[in-house]
C-alpha cells in the first residue's frame, strides 16, 4: 500500500528526465498509473464488503509520532476509487484535449502529484501523515490550477486557491496536534476509543472550530466558497478532476473520517447543517445566473459540497448513507458534465451558454453523454441520482422536533435549483437550432467523448441496477463513517410515499424553471449587482486593509537601515533581558568572590576600552576594523591569562579571518555617512549602556551561583576518547555541536555569496536612478 500511495510522487519526479517523450502520440501512456491503481484498489472490494480493515504501519518519524500508517475501509476505498478511476479518465482525456502543448509533460507530473497527495488523505491512519499530503495537494492544486501561467487571471485564481486553503491547512494542523496530544496517540484509529474524553473535554469546542476551519475552506464552504469559481480558470481536465471528484471533497472526506471521533453533539451537529444548508442553498441559487458553463458547474458543485457537509451535520444512518451515495452520484454526473464542457469549449471557442445550441448534430456521443448526465443531475427515476435525492429527503425527514420541515424544504428548493443548472449544462448546449459557424465542427478524438459518456454511462447503471454498488461499497463508506455496521440496500422503488411526492416535485418545479427561464446576460448583470455584499469582496476589502497595514508596519520596522536593525534588536534583548532579571528573584550588586588583577589584566583592559573607544568614533572603516581586531586579540590574551589556550587560538583564528574578509569586503565601499543627529547619538550612548549594565548584572549573578562542571567535565573526558580530538573548543566545534556548526557555515556561505554577488554587480545607468 505504502507503493501505492508513493508511486505518484515517484512518478512525477521521472518526468522531469523522461518527460519530454510523452508530449506527442506516446502521451496516453500516462493513464497507465492511474489504471494500475485503481485495478489495485478494485481488488480489495470483496475484503472490504466483507467488513475487513487492511492496515499497513511502517515506522518513519517514531520520536515524533509519524509513522506511515495506512488504513484501507470502506470510506476511504470508495474515495480511492474515485481517485484513481475518475483519474484514469482525465489521464486519457487530458492527452488530446492537450496535443501539442509545451508543458504537457508537466501537467502529468502536477496530475500525478496531486493524485499520490489525494490518495494518502484518504489512505492515511496518522493524522499528522494526513495533514502532510493534505497541504500537498494544496500546493500541487496551487500548480494546476495556475498551469496556464501566462495568463494573469490563472495565477491569480491559484495564490487565491492556495491563501483561502492554506490558511485551513494551518488552523487544521493545530486542530490535528490538539487532538494527538489529548488522546495520547496520533492515530485516527486510536482516536475512536478516546472519542467520549475528546468531547468531554475542555478544549473540544477549540478543536471542532480549527478542524471545520481546515475542511470548510478546502471544500469550499461558506464564506470560503469564492475560490472555486475562480480556480475554474484552469484547463478543464483539472477542473473535472480536482473541482467535481477529488480534492473539493477531501473537506468532506475529512469531516466524514472524523465523525467517530468528535461528531455526534450538538457542536458538531447544528454548525455542519447551518453551514452546510447555506452553502447549498446560496450556491444553487448563483448557479442558475451564471451563462458560462464552468461557472454554473463551479457553483452546483459548491451546492453539492454543502449538501455533503449537510448530510454530515445531520449525522443520523441514514444521513450519512445518503452521504456516502451521494458522494459517487456528484462525482459521476459533474465529471461527465466538466469534460463535455471541456470538449464543447475545445470546439467552439466559447463556453458561453447563450450562444450555444444546436450541437448534437455534429457531437452526438457527447450529447447522449450529457443527456444522461443531466437527468442523473435532475434525480430522474432509474438513475443514480433518483436513489441518492430520495436518500436525501429520507434522511431529513427523520430529524427530531421541527427539524424536518425546515430541513426538508431547504433540500428541495436546493434541489430544484440543481436540477435547472443541471439541465442548463448537460442539455441546453445540444437542443435547438444549430448556428451557421458551428456547422464544421466535427467530433473529437475518442479519447476526448468516451470519458464522460462511460460516466453518465455508470450513472445510469447504477441507478438501474443499484445492488452492484451497495453492499460492496456504499454501506461500507457508511458504517465506516459512523463506526458501526450499516446494511441498507438501496432500492428504486419504495412504495407511494411522501418522499416519491417530493421527487416529482422537484422534478416538476426544475422542469418548468428550465422551460419558463432563459439564461441570459442580464440575469447575470442583475446578481451581480450585489458583488459588494458578497463574502470574496469582503474578504478582499479585508485583505486590502491588511495590506496597507503591513506596507506601514514595514516602512516603519523594515526601512531597510541596518543601523536600525541592530537598534532595535539591542532594544528588544535588553528588555527581555532585564525582565526576567528582576523577575527572578534576588539582585546581587557585588560577586560572589573578587581575584585581584595583574598588571598584565590591567593593561589588556586598558587596550581593550581605547580600542572601543575608537571604533565608534572612526570615520574609517578600515580604523575600525582594525580596532576591532585589537578587541578580539585582547579577548584572546584574556583566555591564556585565565588557562583556556584551546580557546584564545579558536578566537585567534577566527578573529583573524573575520579581519581578513572585513578588509577584503569594505575597502572598495565609500567613506562614512553620517546620518546621526546629537539626540540619535545620545539615545545609542543610553542604550549601549542599558544593555552593558544589564549583560554585567546577570554576569554578576552568574558568579554568585553555585557552580555545576558536570558539562565541561563530560567534554574534558571525552573529547580524545570519542572525538579523537586534543582541542576541546573545536571537538565542541565540530562534533558535539556539529549540526550547529554546519547550519552558521551555511549561513555565512550564503552571505559571502551575496556579497559577491553586489560587488560584481554591474548596474546601467537608468537603473542607478
Amino acid at each position: 500500500m505504502l507503493f501505492a500511495v508513493l508511486a505518484g510522487f515517484i512518478v512525477s519526479i521521472l518526468y522531469i528526465p523522461f518527460g519530454r517523450f510523452l508530449k506527442g502520440k506516446l502521451a496516453g501512456l500516462a493513464a497507465l498509473l492511474p489504471i494500475s491503481l485503481f485495478a489495485y484498489f478494485v481488488s480489495f472490494i470483496p475484503a472490504v464488503s466483507d467488513g475487513q480493515r487492511v492496515t499497513f504501519h511502517q515506522p518513519w518519524v517514531p520520536s515524533l509520532g509519524i509513522n506511515f500508517d495506512f488504513h484501507l475501509d470502506g470510506l476511504s476505498l470508495l474515495f480511492s476509487l474515485l481517485i484513481t478511476g475518475i483519474g484514469s479518465l482525465v489521464f486519457l482525456y487530458a492527452a488530446p484535449y492537450l496535443r501539442g502543448h509545451r508543458y504537457l509533460d508537466r501537467f502529468y507530473a502536477y496530475l500525478s502529484l496531486f493524485m499520490a497527495a489525494m490518495l494518502g488523505v484518504v489512505l492515511a491512519d496518522n493524522v499528522l501523515l494526513l495533514f502532510i499530503f493534505w497541504e500537498l495537494t494544496s500546493i500541487s492544486s496551487f500548480f494546476l490550477i495556475g498551469f496556464n501561467n501566462d495568463n494573469a487571471a490563472s495565477r491569480k485564481s491559484s495564490l487565491i486557491a492556495l491563501g483561502v486553503t492554506g490558511g485551513g491547512g494551518f488552523l487544521l494542523m493545530a486542530g490535528l496536534v490538539l487532538m494527538g496530544h489529548l488522546s495520547g496517540s496520533y492515530s485516527i484509529q486510536a482516536m475512536v476509543e478516546t472519542n467520549e474524553y475528546l468531547k468531554n473535554h475542555v478544549l473540544y469546542g477549540l478543536i471542532l472550530l480549527l478542524v471545520f476551519a481546515g475542511a470548510f475552506t478546502k471544500s469550499a464552504q461558506f464564506p470560503f466558497h469564492f475560490w472555486l469559481p475562480g480556480a475554474m480558470k484552469a484547463p478543464t481536465p483539472i477542473s473535472a478532476y480536482l473541482h467535481s471528484a477529488t480534492m473539493v471533497k477531501a473537506g468532506v472526506y475529512l469531516l466524514a473520517r472524523l465523525y467517530p471521533v468528535l461528531g455526534g453533539t450538538d457542536y458538531w451537529t447544528y454548525p455542519l447543517i447551518i453551514i452546510g444548508g447555506i452553502t447549498m442553498l446560496y450556491s444553487a441559487f448563483h448557479s442558475i445566473f451564471r451563462t458560462d458553463l464552468k461557472g454554473i458547474l463551479a457553483y452546483s458543485t459548491i451546492s453539492a459540497l454543502g449538501i455533503l457537509v449537510f448530510l454530515i451535520g445531520i449525522g443520523t444512518p441514514q444521513s450519512l448513507l445518503a452521504a456516502s451515495v451521494f458522494i459517487l452520484v456528484h462525482a459521476l454526473y459533474k465529471a461527465s458534465l466538466f469534460l463535455i464542457t471541456g470538449v464543447i469549449d475545445h470546439e467552439t471557442g466559447t463556453r458561453d451558454i447563450t450562444q450555444l445550441a444546436g450541437l448534437r448534430k455534429v457531437l452526438f456521443p457527447l450529447a447522449i453523454a450529457g443527456l444522461l448526465a443531466a437527468l442523473s443531475s435532475a434525480g430522474l427515476p432509474f438513475t443514480f441520482g433518483f436513489i441518492g435525492k430520495d436518500l436525501v429527503y429520507e434522511a431529513t425527514l427523520h430529524t427530531d422536533g421541527v427539524m424536518p420541515i425546515i430541513l426538508t424544504a431547504l433540500a428541495v428548493v436546493t434541489n430544484i435549483f440543481l436540477l435547472y443548472a443541471g439541465l442548463l449544462a448537460g442539455l441546453k448546449p445540444f437542443t435547438g437550432q444549430l448556428p451557421d459557424r458551428y456547422q464544421r465542427i466535427h467530433l473529437p478524438s475518442l479519447l476526448m467523448w468516451a470519458p464522460p459518456l462511460l460516466l453518465a454511462l455508470l450513472g445510469i447503471a447504477f441507478g438501474a441496477f443499484p445492488a452492484i454498488a451497495d453492499a460492496s461499497l456504499l454501506n461500507p463508506a457508511a458504517s465506516a463513517m459512523i463506526n458501526k455496521p450499516i446494511d441498507t440496500p438501496l432500492k428504486i422503488w419504495h412504495g407511494f410515499n411522501l418522499v416519491l411526492l417530493l421527487s416529482g416535485l422537484t422534478l416538476a418545479l426544475g422542469a418548468f424553471l428550465y422551460l419558463m427561464r432563459k439564461p441570459s446576460a442580464s440575469g447575470l448583470d442583475w446578481i451581480e449587482r450585489f458583488n459588494n455584499l458578497s463574502p470574496k469582496h469582503v474578504i478582499s476589502q479585508l485583505t486590502h486593509y491588511v495590506r496597507h497595514f503591513a506596507i506601514r508596519y514595514t516602512r516603519t520596522l523594515h526601512n531597510g537601515l541596518l543601523r536600525v536593525y541592530l537598534l532595535r534588536i539591542v532594544v528588544f534583548a535588553t528588555l527581555l533581558l532585564a525582565f526576567r532579571l528582576f523577575a527572578g528573584g534576588n539582585i546581587y550588586l557585588l560577586p560572589g568572590y573578587l581575584t585581584p588583577l595583574s598588571v598584565y589584566e590591567i593593561a589588556v583592559v586598558c587596550i581593550l576600552i581605547a580600542a572601543i573607544y575608537l571604533t565608534v568614533t572612526s570615520s574609517s572603516r578600515l580604523t575600525v576594523v582594525v580596532a576591532t581586531s585589537v578587541i578580539g586579540y585582547g579577548m584572546c590574551l584574556l583566555f591564556v591569562f585565565y588557562s583556556a589556550p584551546d580557546l584564545a587560538m579558536t578566537q585567534f583564528t577566527i578573529d583573524t579571518l573575520t579581519v581578513v574578509l572585513f578588509v577584503l569586503v569594505l575597502f572598495r565601499l565609500p567613506p562614512f555617512l553620517n546620518f546621526a543627529n546629537r539626540g540619535a547619538r545620545i539615545r545609542d550612548w543610553v542604550v549601549a549602556a542599558t544593555f552593558g549594565a544589564i549583560i554585567t548584572l546577570i554576569g554578576i549573578q552568574v558568579l554568585n551561583q553555585s557552580f555545576d562542571d558536570a558539562v565541561s567535565k563530560f567534554y574534558g573526558d571525552n573529547a580524545y576518547i570519542l572525538a579523537k580530538g586534543k582541542n576541546v573548543v573545536n571537538v565542541i566545534l565540530v562534533d558535539f555541536r556539529g549540526m550547529d556548526t554546519l547550519f552558521e557555515i551555511v549561513v555565512l556561505s550564503i552571505a559571502a555569496i551575496g556579497v559577491f554577488s553586489l560587488l560584481k554587480l554591474k548596474l546601467k545607468a537608468s537603473e542607478k536612478e
